[in-house]
């Protein structure tokens, strides 16, 4: 396999083999490689579930099981989701 990089992409990664953190061009490449499957990985399992729960969201819906949307409620949510990812109301 061949494969063309740009030369800022050249230099990025003779930098790492430079600064001793890996053994080769190759080295650099596997690893990144890695590390973009792990986010694809990571991004699909978002994507389903996120599916799952617009799946069970429209099941609820369909079971009557739903609130009015009110001023309240999506500050409700908002609140619970800041809390969430751990971020404190301003």
């Amino acid at each position: 396999m061949r494969v063309s990089l740009t030369p800022e992409l050249e230099s990025w990664i003779s930098q790492k083999v430079t600064s001793g953190l890996y053994e080769s061009g190759s080295e650099v490449i596997r690893d990144s490689l890695r590390l973009l499957r792990e986010r694809d990985e990571l991004r699909q399992r978002m994507v389903e579930d996120l599916r799952e729960e617009l799946a069970l969201g429209v099941e609820q819906l369909d079971h009557g099981l739903s609130r009015p949307l009110t001023p309240k409620l999506i500050a409700d949510v908002k609140k619970a989701g800041r809390k969430k990812i751990g971020i404190r109301a301003g």
